[in-house]
């Protein structure tokens, strides 16, 4: 049968695979990449520059194909039914992929950024090509350090404080509100800098760019003060090479207990 292995490659740095990984890597016969287009050519040049430091060069096989489109416009009730769609556009892809350039006997990888687990949607599209059971196969997945773990230990922070939850979001769901009951909150797929929504109160953040790549940008203090300088740095950046993956943590100071609930 078939086997397939979703790797958790990091958040750019070649450093940051596990020896499980790497492990994972030899044993791949076809590495099967997903190309987002000449704008984010680099996307794929890491992925290169990280089996170029694993694996001999020459010793290994990279099947591309082009990601499909989203619908980046839809928004309210339409955003999710837009999501599926691509979900199940990309399945098309890769179930393409899987039939046509892996041997019955022969093992092939998804390189993940990050973790596999966190905010992405390839384990739920190869649930999908298995429902459909016009190709067989197993799979395993390999952890990789996620954009937050990575963040944390760039701004030599935990995640949370003693005793204190910390929530994981988006910025869409940010936009609507501060989680409730949590004052660590760690923020991704934000192309709005909704954090710019909280600037007026006692709110530090930790924000990072290209997190783990020679292009790295790292910016941290009170959010008051550092709103509009993350605001340049990231319109700059996107100016320059296109694209940006950006991730933040934002820390509210713990209110005093005689002030009413917000």
């Amino acid at each position: 049968m078939r086997r397939i292995h979703v790797i958790g490659i990091g958040a750019g740095d070649p450093d940051q695979l596990t020896l499980q990984a790497v492990r994972a890597l030899k044993s791949t016969n076809v590495f099967f990449i997903l190309d987002k287009g000449e704008v984010k050519s680099d996307l794929v040049r890491l992925r290169r520059d990280i089996l170029d430091t694993h694996l001999p060069k020459g010793t290994y096989r990279l099947v591309e194909a082009r990601d499909p489109e989203r619908d980046r416009a839809a928004g309210g009730t339409a955003y999710s039914p837009a999501v599926g769609d691509w979900r199940s556009a990309r399945a098309d892809v890769c179930e393409r992929l899987i039939a046509q350039e892996l041997g019955e006997d022969e093992s092939g990888a998804f390189l993940v950024w990050g973790d596999p687990s966190l905010y992405d949607s390839t384990l739920g599209i190869l649930e999908e090509i298995l429902d459909r059971g016009t190709v067989t196969f197993s799979y395993e997945v390999v952890p990789g350090i996620s954009s937050v773990s990575a963040l944390a230990a760039r701004h030599r922070t935990g995640l949370n404080r003693v005793g204190r939850p910390v929530q994981i979001t988006t910025g869409r769901r940010l936009a609507d509100g501060f989680p409730e009951g949590a004052d660590d909150v760690v923020v991704m797929l934000d192309a709005h800098q909704t954090f710019r929504r909280y600037a007026d109160q006692d709110i530090d953040i930790y924000w990072g760019a290209y997190i783990g790549t020679p292009d790295e940008i790292l910016v941290s203090g009170p959010l008051a003060e550092a709103a509009e300088r993350i605001g340049r740095l990231r319109a700059e950046a996107r100016e320059r090479k296109g694209w940006i993956m950006d991730t933040y943590l934002l820390r509210r100071h713990p209110r005093d207990p005689g002030r009413p609930a917000e």
